[in-house]
């Protein structure tokens, strides 16, 4: 009887089984088993009725209290996201006479840090200590993950540092993995790579492959492609199978980078065949945006014709990729397409439709579209809307009616905005509006030397040198450093970055060598690369288009 109806709690599926098996075991007197009244807990929470749940809790956690009931208790109204309600019944432990065990603190601290109630955490953490559970690796896991979760990295450090050693490098591999996602998480993947290197080597593949791939997803997530790569061969070379949260992590590093590592991309597509993750829609909008990053937007439509299932993200994504193509046309054809399919378009969609818009001066178009989302769709306007809308506007020459855009936008306008208006200006020569941009770039990004280059232009092209000059004194008396040209370029599976003046590679003199033999074999043949470059005082040196030249 108590095993058939414990299958039955836990394929429940909506209310009305729920109230025939509680109402079952109150007839039977089984409402007081531990285990039955535990799984009716955790059936009531996955369901969503955790207000029954707590109910038939309170009837019983005084007539029969059982630290199993509470823990489960506390761990349903966690997933309820009733983090308050958690933290009472665990507060109410202690006042039947219970004390809290090892799974107690865990989905206590879990509460904590969805509630972000860093002094009641402190106090919990206290609590465990007075138990005697400081060493218990379930407990210390859930603690490095609330001093992370809560930015007290270095708190959750001196918790690990803390751990036995012996006890840390037997199996306990979880709470090395809690301390580096920690560490992830914070932003300090190089931190977190440190650790990796040093972690228990154990059987727990899955518990490694895990770590392995926050890493790499915690480099990518800083913009350090490189890094995210080179994580990953490390990970080959130690035998790790990835699987597809890997390939999700790899392939937004090779998004970043772009062509520069495209065949890492393209491989990683083979291998996502290979192990039949082919159908997984999230790494099929991955290898879209990867392909389309790289330059390669046939591939970046074959990937997306052969989806047999596509999410408003496949299409966000693919529309984005046309219009970054500047195949505005094709972008906005496949947002009716979208439309056809009944796929409903978020926000993000109309930032990609509206660029669409920008790429190929469709103005009117434009226009319809960002009175659309209000109006047909029932999609507020960001900050970002305005900033295409404006950016189309402004492209098109139709700068009153940008900069009256601007002054009607719910939002502060920020930089980007600015900068849109700056760049139309200079497009049609409009130094009224660049200086007025200037003026509130000045106040928003004060060290970006662009904008004054930009600006000097605008006067220069304009035939106002006092103006021009004027912009440039501006930009040295407020101490604003031009920045430096630079450039990269991959060798072999190596990506190198050069700066101007920079003298720090390891191969400049050879470098150097080839550039002035190739200069002066350029001047042997009149040909002057500089004056070649219409550049009047743009950020892009010299320097930046000899290293270009080299290979």
């Amino acid at each position: 009887m108590r095993e058939r109806l414990l299958y039955l709690l836990k394929h429940c599926s909506n209310l009305n089984h729920v109230e025939t098996a509680h109402g079952f075991m109150v007839r039977t007197a089984l409402h007081h088993d531990k285990l039955l009244l535990s799984q009716f807990i955790e059936t009531c929470s996955s369901l969503g009725f955790s207000a029954y749940a707590h109910s038939v809790f309170s009837v019983n956690s005084q007539s029969h209290p059982h630290i199993y009931v509470f823990n489960t208790m506390i761990k349903g109204m966690t997933l309820c996201n009733s983090a308050f309600e958690a933290l009472l019944v665990y507060k109410s432990i202690g006042r039947v006479g219970l004390r809290p065990d090892c799974y107690s603190f865990p989905f206590a601290l879990k509460a904590v840090v969805d509630l972000r109630a860093m002094s009641l955490g402190t106090q919990i953490h206290s609590q465990a200590i007075c138990a005697g559970l400081e060493s218990n690796v379930h407990v210390v896991s859930a603690l490095i993950q609330m001093y992370s979760s809560c930015a007290r990295i270095l708190d959750a450090r001196k918790v690990f540092d803390e751990m036995p050693l012996a006890s840390v490098c037997s199996d306990d591999v979880v709470v090395w993995m809690a301390m580096i996602a920690g560490y992830v998480k914070v932003g300090d993947p190089d931190t977190a790579m440190d650790l990796l290197s040093r972690m228990p080597r154990t059987q727990t593949d899955g518990a490694v492959l895990i770590t392995w791939t926050s890493v790499i997803a915690g480099y990518a997530q800083m913009d350090r492609p490189d890094e995210a790569i080179a994580v990953f061969r490390k990970m080959q070379l130690e035998n790790v199978v990835p699987d597809e949260i890997a390939m999700l992590a790899v392939l937004s590093a090779c998004a970043q980078l772009g062509a520069f590592h495209i065949r890492l991309g393209e491989c990683i597509h083979g291998y996502v065949k290979k192990r039949g993750f082919d159908q997984m829609v999230t790494l099929k909008n991955a290898l879209i945006e990867m392909y389309s990053n790289s330059g390669n937007i046939s591939n970046a439509l074959h990937v997306f014709v052969n989806m047999t299932r596509r999410t408003v993200i496949s299409w966000t994504t693919i529309i984005s990729a046309l219009a970054f193509h500047g195949l505005g046309t094709q972008a906005l054809d496949m947002f009716s397409r979208m439309e056809m399919a009944q796929v409903k378009p978020n926000d993000i969609t109309f930032i990609a439709v509206l660029s669409a818009c920008a790429h190929v001066g469709l103005v009117d178009v434009g226009r319809y579209y960002f009175h659309a989302m209000k109006y047909r769709y029932g999609i507020q306007h960001e900050i970002q809307h305005y900033g295409c809308m404006i950016d189309l506007l402004g492209r098109a020459g139709y700068l009153a009616e940008a900069l009256n855009l601007v002054s009607e936008m719910p939002f502060q306008p920020n930089a980007a905005i600015w900068g849109s208006l700056l760049a139309a200006s200079n497009i049609h020569g409009d130094a009224e509006l660049g200086e007025l941009a200037l003026l509130h770039l000045v106040q928003l990004e004060p060290w970006n030397s662009g904008n004054y280059a930009l600006l000097s232009n605008i006067y220069a092209s304009a035939g106002r040198w006092d103006k021009s000059v004027m912009a440039r004194k501006m930009m040295r008396d407020k101490g604003v450093l031009k920045m430096p040209g630079w450039s990269f370029i991959q060798v072999s599976t190596r990506t190198h970055e050069f700066i101007a003046g920079d003298t720090s590679h390891h191969q400049f003199d050879r470098i150097h060598g080839t550039l002035f033999t190739m200069n002066e074999q350029m001047k042997t043949a009149h040909y002057d690369p500089i004056n070649e470059f219409d550049n009047h005082d743009s950020d892009i040196g010299p320097a930046s288009i000899s290293y270009c030249s080299s290979f």
